[in-house]
């Protein structure tokens, strides 16, 4: 283990996450396996989207893995790139639960302007979409917290290799989406650059300014 942060709270929290990835697969483990494929396959996609509920136990349990996952990779690289941290519990709590609520809120609202605007199929496919490649982000942020607390690889080079790798899920997720609804979205551009940078970008500066100011 690397020794500039007290780990046994993160490996408490590493195994909760490997754990809510065993139970996702257990209850469902032909969608475990069609989801760990889903780059350059639509077969989950089309499945699986006519199958979706407002809860969903599968993708809840790879949301509290992305949840954890993310907050141990952000505090990770925040105490490598911008100020060194000695772990705090309630810190770390607090960073949890806002990106979860950040995620949650967003979520909620999207589903409540397809309501608005009488969209909702719309709407839920494409949240579908979106939260499929976010948890797969959240298998990489896994494996990448593996690396941070039990190897001595250089922390940079997997910063770099696992932020590649979830730029490059989610703009593959991103296209996906784009492709789907092109015609919708040529016919709305106006709108949709309004969205993204309300609903896309807006949140995730949020969260960086939160932390910042936290910390600052």
């Amino acid at each position: 283990m690397r020794n500039f942060i007290t780990f046994d709270w993160f490996t408490i929290f590493t195994i909760i996450s490997l754990c809510t990835i065993v139970v996702a697969k257990y209850i469902n483990t032909l969608r475990f396996n069609d989801f760990l494929y889903v780059i350059g396959n639509s077969k989950y996609l089309k499945i699986y989207s006519k199958e979706q509920k407002f809860i969903d136990q599968f993708d809840s349990f790879l949301f509290v893995n992305l949840s954890l996952s993310l907050s141990i990779f952000i505090y990770f690289v925040y105490s490598t790139y911008v100020s060194p941290l000695t772990f705090d519990l309630v810190t770390f709590l607090k960073l949890l639960f806002t990106i979860s609520t950040i995620i949650i809120i967003k979520t909620l609202i999207e589903r409540l302007i397809g309501s608005l605007f009488e969209m909702d199929h719309i709407i839920d496919y494409y949240l579908f979409q979106k939260t499929t490649f976010k948890n797969l982000s959240g298998l990489v942020f896994f494996i990448a917290n593996l690396f941070f607390l039990y190897t001595k690889v250089s922390i940079e080079i997997i910063f770099i290799i696992a932020f590649s790798l979830v730029c490059i899920i989610n703009t593959i997720g991103f296209l996906t989406s784009f492709k789907t609804y092109q015609k919708i979205i040529n016919l709305n551009f106006f709108y949709f650059l309004l969205y993204l940078c309300a609903l896309e970008i807006g949140p995730y500066v949020l969260l960086y300014k939160v932390i910042r100011e936290y910390n600052g």
